[in-house]
């Protein structure tokens, strides 16, 4: 597994080079009904997660790619992350948070070079700043609450592999 540069990343990836035919590992991967874990096979895509049980807020799925390098040999890429539809909204929220900032720069700016009153322009850009630090602390607890079944989904990966 190769190290991450820092600990800031919210979507840890990996990749592993492997021993053994692209067909055998995806097939094992299907295979394998070990609760509480949920496998989901599109093409060389494997999608696993945590059935309903299990499941919470922020839960992590982990995603692996599998490509073929010759015959018996291949390459897993793998990325942890929460829900796509949460992450989709998470990413809406810093998008239009972003959005709103420079929009008030700009009225912010246009008020300056009038002569006018910008004072709450800049009260407002001042609480997208904060609300922008709101959300990355929000991500990070996420991430810290997903950590125990990342390493789950991480452990059960590495079961199947060594089948």
């Amino acid at each position: 597994m190769s190290v991450l540069p820092n600990d800031i990343v919210l979507r840890p990836r990996f990749q592993l080079e492997l021993s053994h035919p692209k067909d055998n590992v995806l097939s094992n991967f299907e295979q394998s009904k070990k609760p509480p874990f949920l496998v989901k096979r599109v093409d060389e895509h494997l999608f696993i997660k945590f059935n309903q049980e299990q499941h919470h807020f922020w839960s992590p799925q982990l995603h692996l790619e599998i490509d073929e390098i010759d015959k018996n040999n291949c390459k897993l890429y793998g990325v942890f992350g929460p829900n796509p539809t949460l992450w989709t909204f998470f990413m809406f929220l810093h998008f239009a948070v972003a959005t709103v900032f420079v929009i008030l720069a700009i009225w912010a700016y246009s008020s300056a070079a009038l002569n006018k009153p910008y004072d709450l322009q800049i009260g407002l850009m001042v609480f997208m700043v904060f609300l922008w630090f709101v959300l990355y602390v929000l991500g990070r607890v996420g991430k810290r609450k997903g950590k125990p079944q990342m390493q789950e989904l991480y452990g059960f990966m590495m079961n199947v592999l060594t089948i």
